[in-house]
């Protein structure tokens, strides 16, 4: 779960083209944390660091019960990821 919320970070600020050191700064958190965030590498975070990290994005997180089918959001990026 970690290594999505990551992915989709280090996605949204690449296409912001905003650095990671940006990112941490306005979040509060040691780019080196955001870095391990976004590399899905980090073992433990807090989730208020997270929703720093997201509120900084403009993005937000949702949940949804195990097992359900993807979304059409989720699908689109799948799509666009094999063009």
């Amino acid at each position: 779960m970690l290594f999505a919320i990551g992915r989709e970070i280090r996605e949204e600020r690449k296409r912001r083209k905003l650095t990671q050191g940006a990112i941490a700064a306005a979040a509060g958190i040691a780019r080196a944390t955001l870095s391990q965030i976004e590399n899905g590498s980090i073992r433990e975070i807090g989730i208020r660091k997270v929703l720093r990290v997201l509120d900084c994005l403009d993005l937000e997180l949702t949940t949804r019960p195990r097992g359900a089918p993807p979304t059409l959001e989720e699908l689109r990026r799948e799509w666009e990821a094999g063009e």
